[in-house]
Parts: C-alpha cells; structure tokens; sequence
C-alpha cells in the first residue's frame, strides 16, 4: 500500500473529527457562546450544507491546478477554520469558522478519491479510495469519543486545538508523501471538459443512489440515541459506548466493500444495499431487543459504509475522463443525502410515530435509492448489449463485403 494512502487518511481523518466531534460538544459550546440549542445546531448544518456547496464551488475553482497543489491549499483552509473555532470570541465567528473549515471538506474527499485511484493499479482502485476514507472512520471510532472527552475535560477550545495540530500534520504528510503527480494522471482539463460529465445520465442516476442509499441508514443513524434511549432501554451514559460499535461496523464495511468493488461495483452495491434495508427494517421491529439492537448497530454501520468506495467509483467510472468534478458532486450528494435522510426521520418523529420510526423510514428511503441503482444498471446492461450487437453486425458487413471483393474477381475470370 503506498504510503501516500496514509497521508490522505490522516486529512479524511482530521476532517471527519472536526465533522462529527461537535455533536459531543455542543452543549458546552452553546453555553459558553450564550446561545440555545437550535442555534447551535447550526454548527452542524451550516458545516453539513457548506460541505454540498464547496464540493461543487471550490472543486470548479481549482480544476485546473494541480491535485497535490489543491490537496495542501485545501488543508491549509482547514487548519485555518479550525483554529478561527478554536478562538471563536463570539458565535458568530465560530459559525464562520466552521464554514471555512467545511469548504475543504467536498473537495478535499472528491479530489482525494482521484489521487487515491490513480496511486495503484486498476483491480485495486476502489480498496485505495476505501484506505483514504478509512480515515473517516477512524474519526467516529477513536476520534469522535476521544474528542469529546477531551473537550469535556479541557474546555471545548482545547479539541478544536487538537484538530488543528491535526491538520498541521495531515499538511505535512500530504507534502512529504504524496507524489507531484500520479502514475496515471491525466494533465489538468478545462472546467468545461470536467462539466462535460454531467451529460451522462449514469452520472446522474449514481448521485440519486448515493442520496437515497446513503441518506436512509444515515437518517436512522440520526436518531439512534432516541432509539437506544427510548425504546432499546439502554441508559444515556451507554450511548457513546454503543456508539462504538457502530463505528465498527463502519471500519470493517468499509475495508470489505472497498475490496468487494474492486471485484464488481454494481453487485457490491446491490447486495450491500439489500441487506441495509433488510436490517433497518427488522431493528425498526425488534428494536426493544437488547441483544438484536447490539448487531443490528454493528450490521447497519457495516452495510451502511460497505457502499461508500463503490458509490464513488460508479460515478467516477460513468464520467469517463473527467472524474474529478463528478467525484465531489459525490461528496456533495452524501451530504445532501445526510440532510435528507435526517429530515424524513425527524418528520416521523415529529407524527408520533416513536422512536424507531427513523429506522423504517430509512429503510423505505434506502429502498427507493436501490430501486434507482437496479434501473440504472438496467441501462447499462441494455447498452452494451446494444454495443456488441452493433460491433457484431459492423463485423458481419465488413465480413461480407471482403467476400464480395474476394469472389468478384473469380466471377469476372471465369466468365473471361
């Protein structure tokens, strides 16, 4: 494995602390900032839509400098978010820390993707991006609880500090460690070339599989706390421990599905995807279990993230040779999908329908975006079937017409 894999797990690894760690964090950033609660969840869904905005905006800005340049600008962005939050004198300031620090994020992870593709061989390319976004992972598994504890006992301030020592060093081993440029890379295309993608309908049909596929397990995962709470019977003090055994779940799905799409995108996602509404659906149930809650939390993290490396490479494999601006749409398209998936659950929260309604509603959501993925490889199979028939008959005429041109000299030498 190259090592510059390692160096951009450390930055997935920084990026996601920062994306998931205020969760933990947010009652005593409220407190301290003097404001309520509604307010600060703007933390997290002002940095939840600067991340589907600056996958896009700041991905356009920068297509055609070079990737190891824009991963390092990008990481300086970070470094500099984070370390405005870490000062933040009033709220305000500390929302706008955490917009310039989200405006790396898209990018950060679409580019990387690119990078992370173009360091292996092609059978391999898909487990690259899953060693890159193991760094995310990580972050809810270690960091996110780490994190948190430290805030605790610190002072919020204290984390976001750590995070941006975090940053430096991401930095550094990105500097040190990741080539110039990739084996295969291409050189730097035009913006309009790298749009020029998003004339594939596959390329589209991916970032709908990726908002509902994705969108539903996160939608559940929400409002897990509630579901462990109030009606899995776990007390509060459990929740992070039990926490980790999602965040396990997302390690091994990630590692295994990172490897099963090298084998075959479309059959990872279609099984991953089926069992993921298989599991929602009977945690939504049995979700009074104890015993059934422990694995289904373990399965949905793993099925969950088992679709992640082969979500990005179906789009980048459908935008053909211009991957980079299709890669953070992706981005964008798992942050439009959070927000989506969050919203559908907190509306059947909101109707009374209990505190496993979440996981059903996932479900149904996670369905509707497995309905989208079989069309789609509907139309891939039709295609190229169209395609070896259409090479099949431009053979046969080519085929013919040499036998034309061998016999029609015979003809004329016998009727001489």
């Amino acid at each position: 494995m190259p090592l510059a894999l390692l160096a951009l797990a450390a930055g997935g690894f920084g990026i996601g602390l920062t994306e998931f760690v205020i969760a933990g964090l947010l009652p005593e950033v409220a407190t301290d900032l003097a404001v309520d609660e509604a307010t600060a969840g703007w933390l997290i869904s002002g940095y939840a839509l600067s991340v589907a905005v600056g996958a896009i905006l700041v991905t356009a800005a920068v297509s055609r400098w070079p990737r190891k340049q824009v991963l390092l600008g990008l990481m300086v962005l970070f470094v500099a978010g984070n370390l405005i939050c870490a000062v933040a004198p009033t709220y305000d300031v500390m929302l706008a820390g955490r917009v310039v620090a989200a405006l790396c994020h898209g990018a950060f992870f679409g580019i990387g993707s690119v990078v992370a593709a173009g360091l292996v061989a092609p059978e391999r390319k898909a487990a690259a991006i899953a060693t890159m976004f193991a760094g995310l992972t990580a972050a809810n598994v270690l960091g996110v609880p780490l994190g948190t504890l430290l805030g605790q006992q610190l002072g919020w301030r204290s984390t976001f500090w750590a995070i941006t020592v975090i940053g430096v060093v991401a930095m550094v081993a990105i500097a040190s460690l990741v080539p110039a440029t990739s084996p295969d890379e291409e050189p730097a295309l035009p913006l309009r070339h790298e749009l020029g993608a998003f004339r594939s309908r596959q390329v589209w049909l991916s970032l709908g599989v990726t908002v509902l596929g994705y969108g539903g397990m996160f939608g559940a995962f929400t409002y897990i706390a509630y579901t462990l709470t109030g009606v899995s019977g776990f007390s509060s003090g459990a929740v992070p421990w039990l926490l980790v055994l999602f965040g396990a779940g997302l390690v091994v799905g990630n590692t295994v599905g990172g490897r099963a799409a090298d084998r075959s995108v479309a059959r990872t996602l279609v099984v991953a995807m089926s069992l993921l509404v298989v599991v929602m659906a009977v945690f939504s149930v049995g979700a009074s279990s104890k015993p059934l809650t422990l694995v289904a939390l373990v399965l949905m993290g793993a099925l969950g993230f088992a679709t992640v490396p082969a979500l990005q490479m179906r789009v980048m494999q459908h935008a053909g040779d211009a991957p980079t601006m299709a890669s953070a749409a992706n981005i964008a398209a798992f942050n439009v999908g959070n927000g989506f998936g969050a919203w559908i659950g907190g509306v059947t929260i909101t109707a009374g329908l209990g505190y496993a309604s979440p996981l059903w509603a996932g479900a149904l959501v996670t369905t509707a975006g497995l309905l989208v993925l079989l069309v789609a490889e509907a139309q891939v199979r039709r295609q190229s079937s169209a395609s070896k028939a259409s090479g099949l008959s431009s053979s046969e005429n080519l085929l013919a017409g040499q036998t034309r041109a061998n016999t029609l000299p015979t003809t004329r030498s016998v009727a001489t």
